[in-house]
């Protein structure tokens, strides 16, 4: 274990890979990988005051606004003062980065930039288990029978915002909000943009950056 702790983030919009890079570097690496819509989840199952209020924009398929996530984000973060970690799907506006500021200094920011018709194409054949959050892909990782999760036997939806006339709409919306954050990563130094189309040509890339701030556990033929 190098003796700084790594904080890291992996910015992209939906549909971008972001959660297979965050496993993989997880892997790798021995970082903890803090997911804000797993914890979001979490949130909606414990029934506690930000849950119940995050619970009433994802009923009816918006974005969970920046201070319900924030104060999910934050409490998490301060009972991992002590670990390595990596951020996923935070901060995705200029108000939770800053928000971000306040407690931690970061090390490292990943941005995936991905073609506009390739993310259409994933998020257009992307089902979802809601209660756990695993995604699907009927293009190249369907479930083995169609329309159930593999794990429970439980249907699989698509959500409102993966629809194919919804997509365009919340990619522009993704890239609105996240401009801000990025200029300000980029201003930093901070920032570390991988381009393609395959999560799996863009890999060898991240992995060598990573490698050059924290030593693996794993090697990249062992991914």
């Amino acid at each position: 274990m190098a003796s700084k702790l790594l904080r890291a983030v992996v910015l992209g919009p939906p549909g971008s890979g972001k959660g297979t890079v965050c496993e993989r570097i997880a892997r790798s690496f021995g970082l903890q990988h803090l997911s804000s819509g797993q914890f979001l989840r979490e949130s909606l199952g414990g029934g506690g005051e930000v849950g119940i209020l995050a619970k009433q924009y994802l009923e009816r398929g918006l974005l969970v606004p920046d201070h319900v996530i924030t104060r999910v984000m934050m409490t998490e973060l301060e009972k991992r003062r002590e670990q390595h970690w990596l951020l996923d799907g935070f901060p995705r506006t200029l108000g939770q980065a800053e928000a971000l500021d306040r407690i931690c200094e970061l090390d490292l920011v990943i941005s995936l930039n991905i073609p506009f018709e390739t993310l259409k194409d994933r998020l257009s054949a992307r089902w979802v288990h809601p209660a756990s959050g695993r995604v699907y892909n009927m293009d190249f990782n369907p479930p083995h029978v169609q329309g159930i999760d593999d794990l429970t036997g439980e249907p699989l939806v698509q959500r409102e915002d993966d629809k194919p006339e919804a997509v365009a709409a919340r990619l522009r919306k993704y890239k609105d909000a996240a401009k801000p954050v990025i200029e300000l990563y980029k201003s930093r130094g901070i920032l570390h943009s991988f381009s393609g189309t395959e999560t799996n040509k863009i890999w060898p890339y991240v992995y060598t950056l990573l490698s050059s701030k924290i030593p693996p556990v794993l090697s990249d033929e062992e991914n």
